[in-house]
């Protein structure tokens, strides 16, 4: 694995990595989410989240959760976990994690993580255009969006098993870190799973890609792809696209829908600037500036930045404009640019407010 190709005294004598200076514009939420406790807000009420009016017991058949390490817990090779099923094993081992019930440990992992047999997974080319997949525009957006949560969930816990024989350097609070973003991923499937019920619809009702996980596949043996790679480009993308879903769902008339998504982008911010964190102190501890190693990364693995950016929520997660604007670009353009995000970003606010007066 590339990592350890470290300055001198880029470690403490615990073989872990130091606290560097903070990155520039660092999350400002960062610490408040890193010691939050563990979220039951798994149902989406009439209110908004809440705990789930008939949250599941614990059984004996969980008890291997427990006695487990937090590697291998959510990976299984074989016997393809219900998708429902892989979001409580997520929180559930997520919260013996915090609890102080598991540690790290190591895992031998597959090519890919079990997948149910639904939805048949296809290149993006032939995923169906809406108009052609028989399924009403919010029911296609947040099936699409399940999807993607579903795949966030494995990405999140590959991340934490992949990596676990770096856990003397990096640490617990990194493999923490990651696991809490799994966890936060399996609530957002969750709520897309339970809006889609009350659609009349659930997840695997159309085709979906394997797209996201070509992408993990190609990081598993550099821990700074990944980071570049998973956070800082495919869940950036999320904080770039997810305000012109949120309009559409309002345009289309389901509020209710867009309010799940409008969170969902919101917790987004946190799994960003959790990528900007431990990539920026592993580029500082390697000696090496990290605008560069991001820039020299998605060239050597051919990953292609997409427009338009949403310049303010990115700056929020602390993602520096030059790590991912083109330079070609006139000033104009950009201002033009962040203009538009941000006038969408209003549009969107008060649309939500109106929406609680009703």
């Amino acid at each position: 694995m590339r990592l350890l190709h470290c300055v001198p005294g880029a470690l403490e004598p615990s073989g872990n990595l130091c606290s560097p200076p903070p990155p520039r514009r660092q999350w400002s939420g960062l610490v408040e989410w890193r010691e939050s406790s563990v979220n039951e807000d798994r149902f989406w009420g009439s209110f908004g989240p809440q705990p789930p009016p008939h949250p599941r017991r614990w059984s004996p058949h969980d008890d291997h959760i427990a006695r487990a390490s937090l590697s291998p817990n959510v990976l299984p090779s074989s016997s393809p976990p219900r998708p429902s099923t892989k979001s409580y094993l997520s929180h559930l081992s997520f919260s013996c994690w915090r609890n102080g019930r598991l540690t790290v440990g190591a895992a031998c992992l597959p090519d890919h993580p079990a997948r149910p047999g639904r939805p048949k997974l296809v290149s993006p080319k032939e995923i169906p255009q809406h108009k052609r997949s028989g399924i009403p525009l919010n029911a296609y957006m947040l099936h699409n969006l399940a999807h993607v949560e579903l795949n966030a969930i494995d990405l999140a816990w590959d991340t934490v098993a992949r990596f676990s024989s770096l856990h003397d350097v990096l640490g617990d609070q990194f493999f923490s870190d990651f696991a809490r973003v799994a966890d936060d991923e399996s609530r957002h499937f969750g709520w897309c799973s339970q809006r889609l019920t009350e659609l009349g619809f659930s997840y695997g009702a159309m085709p979906a890609h394997n797209f996201l996980w070509k992408e993990c596949n190609k990081s598993s043996g550099d821990i700074t792809f990944r980071l570049a790679v998973i956070p800082l480009v495919q869940e950036a993308r999320g904080l770039d696209a997810g305000p012109r879903l949120v309009q559409k769902l309002i345009g289309f008339g389901d509020h209710r829908t867009s309010n799940i998504v409008a969170k969902i982008v919101d917790e987004e911010v946190a799994h960003v600037a959790v990528g900007v964190f431990w990539f920026t102190l592993i580029c500082q501890k390697m000696g090496r500036p990290p605008s560069d190693t991001f820039k020299g990364l998605l060239k050597e693995y051919n990953v292609e930045l997409k427009g338009p950016f949403n310049y303010a929520a990115r700056e929020e997660a602390g993602i520096p404009r030059d790590w991912y604007e083109d330079s070609s670009i006139n000033d104009g353009t950009k201002k033009r640019l962040s203009e538009v995000c941000d006038r969408l970003a209003t549009i969107i606010s008060l649309e939500q407010e109106n929406t609680k007066l009703v």
